[in-house]
């Protein structure tokens, strides 16, 4: 959980088929109105909530930087007739995220291996920039919205979610807690997070206007018992994924994430802005 320099693709590329096991088709987490819902029933909310945010509408060009399996992606274009590039830095999720479109006929998304932070795409060329749990892993995060605000057309909009920090963690305790952050780093790589008011900021910055900023910590908790869950009933397929270490260490982070969402240390957050026309 720092700054310090690493790949995070070549960290995604080691587990990106063990982690469709782990955290089901759409790689994030899910909401839970109810607490009783499925897996793939909850992150299927968030993107709707997502979705909501964005203000789709046929024809808008959208951005999806930190595009994952590029699920998300293909449920906006094939639901909301709009076309969408999906950026991200690991090889083996373009690769994947591709196949799967050309498997299931999707012709309205693309995806490409860029940096979200310095993308090299035109300026004002999408209408939406789609962030959805990717933030956290770049660690600048002002030059990523930047980046968002760059290419956004006069009138586009960015909506963005992702594991936020609800308190300041000092010194003390980050040496205190330093298995619990190290566990953390191993299981998920190298993260930083940030509160909901310094995105605020950034993106006031990037001369954005935001007009939704949602806490949605509550929801998201059951999302750790539910990766229980498919860590057991995946075990032996995991293990031959990626090894037994590194299911161990998933399933120790579990129980830290459930901890830091319960003290107020870490949640979920959701925020949208857009740019003046």
């Amino acid at each position: 959980m720092t700054q310090e320099h690493y790949e995070p693709a070549a960290h995604y590329d080691r587990v990106t088929e063990a982690w469709g096991l782990l955290l089901g088709d759409e790689l994030h987490w899910g909401v839970f109105e109810t607490g009783d819902e499925p897996l793939d029933v909850a992150t299927a909310e968030l993107t709707t909530r997502m979705i909501a945010a964005s203000q789709l509408s046929p024809g808008l060009r959208v951005l999806d930087v930190g595009c994952g399996s590029g699920t998300p992606a293909r449920r906006i274009a094939t639901e909301h007739g709009v076309e969408v590039l999906g950026i991200t830095t690991s090889a083996v999720g373009v690769e994947a995220a591709t196949q799967e479109s050309a498997r299931l006929g999707v012709d309205t998304v693309s995806f490409e291996q860029r940096d979200g932070t310095a993308n090299g795409l035109p300026d004002a060329s999408f209408d939406r920039a789609w962030v959805l749990e990717s933030s956290h892993l770049m660690p600048d995060r002002r030059a990523l919205i930047s980046e968002c605000a760059r290419v956004l057309r006069p009138g586009g909009r960015i909506a963005l979610c992702d594991i936020i920090r609800r308190r300041e963690i000092g010194f003390a305790e980050l040496k205190e807690r330093r298995h619990e952050f190290a566990v953390l780093r191993s299981a998920y790589g190298a993260a930083r997070m940030d509160s909901l008011e310094i995105y605020s900021g950034l993106m006031a910055d990037a001369g954005l206007v935001v007009d939704e900023v949602v806490d949605i910590t509550r929801e998201t908790l059951p999302t750790l018992d539910r990766w229980r869950a498919t860590a057991a009933e995946h075990r032996d397929a995991v293990i031959g994924l990626i090894g037994q270490e590194s299911l161990d260490t998933f399933e120790e982070s579990l129980d830290i994430l459930q901890a830091f969402w319960q003290d107020g240390t870490l949640g979920y957050g959701l925020i949208s802005a857009s740019k003046p026309a």
